[in-house]
């Protein structure tokens, strides 16, 4: 198993700076939010992501995943939305990321999934070129791994995945061994954090909160690849500063 966090938690935080917590806390790799109010983000230019690529490499840390904001199952015209998951595609191709992050977006209903699948079906072809994945994650419209797995199984292409956060199947009432049944023949990787209730979505150390992360993580085993933390510090300011919560999460997922 490897481990890396999601720069959810630090937003705004310089590249070198992440770079250096992930090493000093003993993490492999980082999942980049690719917000325009992050430093980096889709509107770099090429002497921009060359000094990303190279802040990570002197440090021996991987950049996981390129976490973008296209909502694919999102009602309105394709363009913009392909727009989006070129930009995100290319973005990760030139930093070396072997994933896109994107989310559903739409209305739950057949229409959405048909809308998700053609247009990931439609991009998958450029992932592939670029040798990334693009990856489904659990949430908004398609909380669960049934609703993930019926879009990822339509689109039938080995570059287009599942990411399997576990908080949001769990809260809409799907077991995790339901959800991981479903998305295993798909998933890319899994994202975990804890929460303070099933009502009460305020990020806490990992360990400290209601989700049932032992039973998802022994689910994957541990030669399941990747689990990367993501604390909602972003979206919640009063939670607790991530980067001392670090080095004990990491021990907390590696049982030592």
């Amino acid at each position: 198993m490897r481990y890396a966090f999601s720069t959810l938690g630090v937003p705004g935080m310089a590249v070198p700076d992440v770079v250096r917590l992930a090493a000093d806390c003993g993490y492999d790799g980082v999942e980049l939010r690719a917000h325009p109010e992050e430093p980096v983000h889709p509107g770099l230019v090429a002497h921009e992501r060359r000094a990303v690529v190279a802040e990570f490499a002197r440090a021996g840390v991987e950049i996981l995943t390129v976490a973008g904001y296209a909502r694919v199952a999102e009602a309105g015209d394709d363009e913009p939305v392909y727009e989006e998951l070129h930009q995100l595609l290319y973005l990760a191709a030139d930093l070396g990321a072997p994933h896109v992050r994107v989310f559903p977006g739409g209305r739950p209903g057949e229409q959405a999934d048909a809308t998700a699948a053609r247009r990931l079906g439609v991009a998958a072809e450029v992932a592939a070129d670029l040798g990334v994945r693009i990856l489904l994650e659990t949430h908004d419209s398609h909380p669960t791994g049934a609703d993930v797995a019926r879009v990822v199984a339509a689109v039938g292409h080995h570059h287009v995945g599942a990411l399997w956060d576990v908080m949001h199947p769990w809260r809409a009432g799907e077991a995790p061994e339901t959800t991981y049944a479903l998305l295993a023949p798909y998933l890319g990787y899994v994202q975990v954090k804890d929460i303070a209730s099933r009502e009460d979505t305020t990020p806490v150390a990992l360990g400290e909160g209601v989700l049932p992360l032992d039973t998802c993580l022994s689910l994957v085993g541990p030669g399941g690849g990747w689990v990367c933390w993501e604390y909602e510090k972003r979206w919640y300011p009063a939670a607790p500063d991530l980067p001392p919560l670090l080095a004990a999460a990491r021990a907390r997922l590696t049982g030592r």
